[in-house]
């Protein structure tokens, strides 16, 4: 797990709502508390779709909105005049990408056993800060997945120029 702090926080709030940078996560949750706490479950609800609309989400194994789908809202409860109290938006990576990512990394892991690469991203205080999480299904000692998933996003930050510094 790595641990970062934003350095420029109008630039990263611009390319996180209006930008498209973070478009292609999934969205697992939000929380965003203004006068009110809004609270968003990510979580798809397969019956509410068209049996077209599911088989599509299966065949892509998507169990979460993109966080392009839901930017919207969290953007219109964010912008105004006054600064959010606190939020956080918790993404994780699609199926495919860690499927590709465990495969092109050659670590020993069965994607299948990976329940998720997370990007946590909270604010709160005047500070933003981004942390890295993984969830396996089984234990093991070798880390090599949380050191992959760690590169990915300093990787992710580098090339989309997202000003930060380290606080693990």
């Amino acid at each position: 797990m790595i641990a970062q702090r934003i350095t420029n926080l109008k630039k990263f709030m611009s390319q996180l709502l209006v930008g498209e940078n973070f478009d292609s996560f999934w969205l697992s949750e939000a929380t965003i508390t203004t006068g009110n706490t809004f609270i968003i479950d990510g979580t798809l609800h397969p019956d509410f779709f068209s049996e077209e609309a599911r088989e599509i989400l299966d065949r892509c194994h998507r169990t979460h909105s993109l966080w392009k789908e839901m930017k919207p809202f969290c953007y219109s409860i964010i912008r105004g005049k006054q600064t959010p109290l606190q939020f956080k938006f918790v993404f994780r990576l699609s199926y495919e990408k860690i499927r590709y990512a465990v495969i092109e990394s050659g670590i020993s892991l069965d994607p299948d056993q990976i329940n998720g690469l997370f990007l946590n991203i909270q604010y709160n205080s005047g500070q933003l800060v981004c942390t890295t999480g993984t969830s396996v299904s089984t234990f093991s000692l070798d880390k090599s997945l949380d050191q992959m998933w760690d590169r990915m996003v300093l990787q992710f930050f580098l090339e989309n120029d997202i000003d930060c510094e380290d606080l693990s």
